[in-house]
């Protein structure tokens, strides 16, 4: 009887808070990004309802416990949005505990929302798996081969080739569904993907060959792919004199099929190749405007410069091939500037790309002689730069198909990452500005959608979103960063139809299940990690040839006379995903993901972090700790000092010293003092060598050779004082000035590369003031650290504070004389005071 009693209770408590059909759940829907939210991470869902009434609550509850946890009246109310009447904004960002919820309004239940670090875990991997299906020559998908025969040259003359001559150009990726390829779109696929890998190498698993096959190579699987598109690339430019731009035509559309049965271009299975001769080039009644050979081989060069620097260590002599081919790329850009565009045969639709400044720009700054950019060609990358400050589509509301391509500027951020303090400035205007006129449209609705609704949209979203990113990296400026959130999330989940935009992410939610693909069509293939294409402009719909719905349309109710999206393979405009896009996508998963990485294969995870240029620089921002971290190279006056305040006040610290510095008999006595009173010590570099240079902060001053024998150096002089690499895996780089590929480095010697966190002067104490303006007095030092803390709403929560162990003797007003006030400072605000590996947790 009694546990039949307690069988009466569980059910009714469950069946308490089990959403109940609600009448009014034909009219009014939650969206929500279907993937999840990041604890720190801007949380906002959109209540969209075909009513007038606007709600004046919403609750969030635990799927586990049936209970509200956070509930909120604060909604901000846009009016009509497309096909809805009423839309609002429900921000629950405050809200930070990891678990599963539902969101509550009016007895409308939104999906499952997921909160945790790594909602977007292996998410970039996941992606990949659409750019291994797109593989020509070999398809590890199919486990089989396809268009082996390609290809016979047509506009070859210039170069004296004669039309129908063979060159061997098997591989790369198919573009989208169909089965041509472009070069335009191939070098921007590769070079999204190695910019994926140098940006966030812990992204990424090895579970396949090189052939995509599974099975390790230990190689991370998303250089893998992006190798398979240099050698493709490699081909499509096989002399100095040669490029190719494109690979087959429109009249693969003639029918759905699996690749290898390609065979309709009148020369059995092999497929016409375009050869880039800086002209308006026509298959049939239609021309393309080519105006040169700037747009196409300029991506080239870029995709091959990036693949030497990421090769150089592991595969030298095929890097050397990769710089040779960047340089004769660009040459051949410069043949005659001006865009390259593709060529449609039976069809009007064409990549019909007008800019080329912009790949230009990106050429001159990713080339390399020696792992370094020459002056000359930094300078030419900012003349570029200043011919197209703004992508145009981010200012206009339409654009033809592919017209401003890439959807991004790419050449911005990696010169601004080389240049001076003024031209960095100038570079990020630019994406500031660009941002600037999508949020003016996207402020007037409760989705932030600026961007504007032409054929692939969701491309255009990928690129936003990165460019918002990259605004962030480069400022740390986090204005726009719930604009930011509000374009991801629109991919996933978060937009009228309440669908995610790519096939199989996240599983057991709303994904595209019939995209217009023959894999799926004729085979019932998954096209796992494919980004469909995304709606369009309804007018721009109906005014496409040929498209006809398959079946009756599940998102009928979320159509407007503003936008359509259809998941039917009959409708290639918008459910039709795409190479090129997916890659994209594989950078910004990545990005997300790498905000909370695993610290090592057992699972952990990183606190919540700060990260910049690859480096930890700030801890969780929720918990009042700090670290009081020292570092030392040919100084150490101030470590008895420092060593007794610690100890008196039952405080530790973090010490980062050099090579030099452990080795200096002198200064044993105190590396012994601070290890037994329980200190963190660390690795600050052997010989206390600049890596980059300090105004462009993308050169390289050393190899990676010499980075890893100094570093292993450094950990070798600190094994005579017994410690172990593996009880120092903070790294903290000399001068405190590094870049991303230190940080790559550092992470495949599987050390945690960190820096100080900026906003104080504390890291000015050594100067003196011989040094001019430089020098900073220690009531200055002292005071910046109070205002700061005084000044942010997070003070200096997850701070690591930067000071010297010793000083240069010209300056006399020692800060670490300053230590016992300032800890005491501390601690009556309420810091708990803590070492390196405490405040980040690993």
């Amino acid at each position: 009887m009694k546990n039949l009693f307690i069988l009466i209770v569980m059910i009714f408590t469950l069946s308490s808070f089990i959403p109940k059909r609600n009448p009014d759940a034909s009219t009014s829907w939650i969206r929500i990004n279907l993937l999840g939210y990041q604890p720190s991470s801007s949380k906002v869902a959109i209540w969209a309802s075909k009513l007038t009434t606007t709600p004046q609550k919403f609750e969030l509850i635990n799927k586990e416990t049936g209970k509200v946890v956070f509930s909120s009246t604060s909604i901000q109310s846009f009016g009509n949005y497309g096909p809805f009447k009423t839309t609002a904004r429900l921000n629950f960002t405050s809200f930070k505990t990891p678990g599963k919820y539902v969101i509550r309004v009016n007895n409308i239940f939104s999906p499952d929302v997921l909160i945790g670090e790594d909602v977007y875990r292996n998410t970039a991997d996941f992606a990949l798996r659409y750019m291994r299906q797109q593989r020509s020559g070999f398809n590890p998908y199919l486990k089989d081969s396809c268009h082996t025969h390609d290809g016979y040259v047509l506009y070859g003359e210039k170069a004296g080739i004669k039309d129908s001559t063979h060159y061997n150009a098997s591989g790369g990726w198919h573009d989208a569904s169909d089965y041509l390829q472009y070069a335009t779109t191939s070098a921007n696929a590769t070079y999204h993907l190695l910019m994926a890998y140098r940006d966030f190498p812990k992204a990424f698993k090895d579970e396949k060959q090189a052939n995509g096959l599974d099975g390790g190579n230990g190689v991370a699987d998303v250089l893998d792919e992006a190798k398979w598109g240099l050698d493709w690339l490699l081909k499509m430019h096989p002399t100095n004199k040669i490029m190719f731009n494109q690979l087959a035509d429109d009249r693969d559309h003639i029918s759905m099929r699996i690749p290898k049965e390609d065979s309709q271009y009148g020369k059995g299975f092999e497929r016409p190749l375009y050869f880039i001769n800086g002209e308006p080039q026509q298959r049939g009644k239609f021309m393309n405007n080519t105006t040169g050979t700037s747009s196409t081989a300029a991506k080239f060069t870029s995709a091959f410069s990036l693949g030497a620097a990421l090769f150089s260590a592991r595969n030298p002599n095929y890097a050397a091939l990769l710089t040779k081919k960047a340089e004769s790329a660009l040459k051949f850009a410069n043949k005659k500037r001006g865009v390259t565009q593709t060529v449609s045969v039976k069809s009007p639709y064409i990549y019909a790309e007008d800019n080329w400044v912009d790949d230009m720009e990106l050429a001159y700054a990713s080339i390399k002689k020696n792992g370094k950019s020459s002056p000359k060609n930094l300078d030419s990358a900012l003349a570029f730069s200043k011919r197209e400050k703004i992508t145009p589509w981010l200012i206009s509301d339409t654009a033809k198909h592919y017209q401003w391509y890439p959807f991004i500027n790419l050449g911005h951020y990696e010169l601004a990452k080389q240049s001076s303090a003024e031209t960095k400035a100038e570079l990020i205007a630019n994406y500031k500005e660009g941002i600037n006129y999508v949020w003016e449209r996207a402020k007037q609705n409760a989705f932030y959608r600026g961007v504007p609704f032409i054929w692939c949209s969701n491309n255009l979203t990928v690129s936003f979103t990165m460019q918002c990113y990259w605004y962030k990296q480069l400022t740390s400026d986090a204005s726009f960063t719930e604009l930011e959130q509000a374009n991801f999330d629109w991919l996933f989940g978060c937009n009228p139809w309440g669908t995610s935009m790519v096939y199989g992410l996240p599983d057991s939610q709303d994904t595209p299940v019939d995209p217009h693909s023959a894999f799926t069509h004729l085979k019932e293939y998954p096209i796992d990690g494919g980004l469909v294409d995304g709606p369009v402009y309804t007018n721009i719909y109906k005014s496409l040839i040929g498209i006809q719905l398959a079946e009756a349309d599940e998102y009928e109710d979320f159509q407007s006379d503003l936008a359509v999206y259809h998941d039917d393979y009959g409708d290639y405009s918008t459910n039709e995903p795409t190479m090129d896009g997916t890659a994209s996508l594989v950078y910004l998963l990545a990005a997300f993901d790498d905000q909370k990485m695993p610290s090592s294969d057992d699972g952990g995870r990183d606190p919540i972090t700060t990260k910049m240029q690859g480096a930890i620089i700030r801890g969780n921002t929720n918990e009042k700790k700090v670290a009081l971290v020292f570092t030392g190279d040919e100084f150490a006056d101030g470590g008895k000092a420092i060593a007794s305040t610690l100890k008196k006040s039952n405080t530790k610290a973090s010490f980062f010293f050099t090579g030099k510095f452990y080795r200096n008999p002198a200064f044993s006595s105190v590396i012994k003092s601070l290890k037994a009173d329980g200190n963190y010590l660390g690795a600050h570099s052997d010989q206390h060598l600049l890596y980059n240079d300090w105004t462009k902060r993308d050169s390289l001053l050393v190899s990676k050779t010499q980075f890893t024998a100094d570093l292993k150096a450094n950990y070798k002089a600190m094994e005579k004082f017994g410690i172990k690499k593996e009880d120092a895996r903070f790294f903290l780089p000399p001068y405190e000035w590094y870049n991303q590929s230190i940080a790559n480095w550092s992470g495949e010697m599987g050390l945690n590369l960190i820096n100080f966190t900026p906003g104080t002067r504390s890291n000015a104490d050594y100067t003196f003031p011989e040094m001019g303006k430089s020098y900073r007095s220690t009531d200055e030092i002292y005071q910046s650290i109070i205002d700061y803390s005084k000044s942010k709403s997070d003070g200096l929560n997850g701070f690591i504070l930067l000071m010297h162990i010793g000083t240069d003797p010209k300056r006399r007003d020692k800060f670490y004389n300053r230590l016992p006030e300032l800890i005491d400072y501390l601690k009556k605000e309420g810091y708990q005071l803590v070492k390196v590996d405490e405040l980040l947790s690993f």
